[in-house]
Parts: C-alpha cells; sequence; structure tokens
C-alpha cells in the first residue's frame, strides 16, 4: 500500500472525483495528500478532506501567485492548519521559470509561509524551479522541514536537501527517458524519498501524455523496484516510514 504524498484532486481537473479515489485504492494507493496553490484551491483541500477519511491536505501560496495574493490569504493558512488532517504547508517555494517574476514578492511569500511553519511546528512541501539557490538559502533561515516536491536535482543537490533535513518528492518525472533522477535516487537510497504524483500533471511513463492520477504510482514503484533490484513490498514500507516521519500519517 502507498500513499500518494503529492495530488490536486480538484473539481477543476476530475469529473468525478469519487471514481479517481475508487480507482486508486484498486492501484493500492490508500491514502492521499491534496496540495492547495492558493485560497480559493487551499478551500477545496478542506473540503475535501472533510469529505473523504483518506486524504489529508496541505494548504499554501504557490509562488506563481506572489503578485497578487492579501495577507488575508496568509491568516487563512494560519486559521486552517490547526485542522487536523491538514498535515502541512504548501505547496510553496520559488519559481524563476516564467518570465516576469519577481524575485523579492516570491520570497517574501515563501518566507512568510516559513515563518508559520516553524511557528506551529508544522512540515512544509516544497516547490522549486530554477531557483534551487535561492530556495537553500531561504529554508536555512528557519527551523524548518518536510517535502522537496518533484524533486529532479543533481546529486549534489540532493545531498544537501538530506542534510538540511528533507525528504525527497518522486513521481512520473523518473520513468522519463531522459531523466537522470533514477542514479541519483540509487545513491541517496529509498530512506530519503517519499512518492507523490502531482496528479493531473507529470503522468509516468508508459501514460505520458494522459491526464495523472495517484492510481499511476504503481507504474513509478514498478520502475524503480526494477531498477534498483527492491521488491515493491520494500519500497512500500520503507517510503510509508518515511512519509510518517515527515507527515505522521500512518499506513494501514
Amino acid at each position: 500500500m502507498f500513499i500518494d504524498t503529492h495530488c490536486h484532486i480538484f473539481d477543476e481537473y476530475y469529473d468525478d472525483i469519487d471514481k479517481v479515489i475508487n480507482d486508486s485504492f484498486e492501484n493500492n494507493i490508500n491514502y492521499f495528500i491534496n496540495a492547495g496553490v492558493d485560497t480559493l484551491s487551499n478551500k477545496e483541500v478542506l473540503q475535501k478532506v472533510e469529505k473523504y477519511n483518506t486524504m489529508y491536505g496541505v494548504i499554501g501560496i504557490h509562488p506563481e501567485y506572489a503578485d497578487n495574493y492579501s495577507n488575508e490569504d496568509l491568516l487563512f493558512i494560519e486559521k486552517n492548519i490547526s485542522n487536523k488532517k491538514i498535515v502541512g504547508i504548501g505547496e510553496i517555494g520559488l519559481d524563476y521559470h516564467y518570465e516576469g517574476y519577481n524575485k523579492e514578492k516570491q520570497i517574501k511569500l515563501f518566507e512568510s509561509q516559513l515563518i508559520l511553519a516553524e511557528k506551529y511546528n508544522i512540515p512544509v512541501v516544497i516547490h522549486s524551479r530554477e531557483a534551487t539557490l535561492d530556495t537553500m538559502n531561504t529554508l536555512k533561515k528557519y527551523k524548518v522541514t518536510g517535502v522537496i516536491h518533484s524533486f529532479s536535482g543533481s546529486l549534489e543537490i540532493a545531498r544537501e536537501y538530506i542534510k538540511m533535513g528533507f525528504k525527497l518528492g518522486v513521481n512520473g518525472v523518473v520513468t522519463f527517458k531522459n531523466s537522470h533522477l533514477k542514479e541519483v535516487i540509487k545513491e541517496i537510497g529509498i530512506n530519503n524519498i517519499v512518492f507523490e504524483t502531482d496528479s493531473p500533471y507529470l503522468t509516468p511513463e508508459p501514460l505520458r501524455g494522459h491526464q495523472n492520477y495517484p492510481g499511476n504510482i504503481k507504474h513509478i514503484v514498478s520502475f524503480l523496484s526494477e531498477y534498483l533490484n527492491i521488491s515493491e513490498k520494500d519500497l512500500s514500507d520503507i517510503s510509508n516510514k518515511n512519509v510518517y516521519e515527515v507527515f505522521k500519517i500512518t499506513i494501514n
């Protein structure tokens, strides 16, 4: 049994979420962490985790909203992180990929949420795209741990994040033909990873190009099991232990 530690299971993307969850159960995904990115999706996370016993959530403001969030959005996060089904602040971080980004505003938003995570001793789920150095330097200013979502960096960067106390989120990217992530995982060991899908995005091979859903973790697990010569049962046991270390979710 596995947990999808990062997905976006929202009405915007799926016509029948009950079916998504049932199909995931049939593929041995028995828990989910639904990730918000702004106040609208954060509110839906809270609704979904109330409806589904097997769903937990993280709420946060993604760096793409650094130009238009309000203080009320941050207050909403602070008000709701005491909810027993909310297990972290995320998806937060830095993203310098697209032209026109404002580095200062992104860092300010990032730090505002890291302050909350440190204050309430709650994990963070980090989005970092073409911003590794600033992400690391910002994280080092706070006593926080959590997951580096959708990690695809070098072995050196992986080791630095692990040294800082973070687990690495591994999704469909590891199955892509041009990805070197599998070699990094072989070096760092599976004690340092958690599985995720980032659904509806980043569908793994052999289904790349189709909409993703949590049940597709089976393709990621199968790929790594063969590459690392580790049984899927061991991958399940170790990754679930890692999930508990970060989010305190027990997998049954």
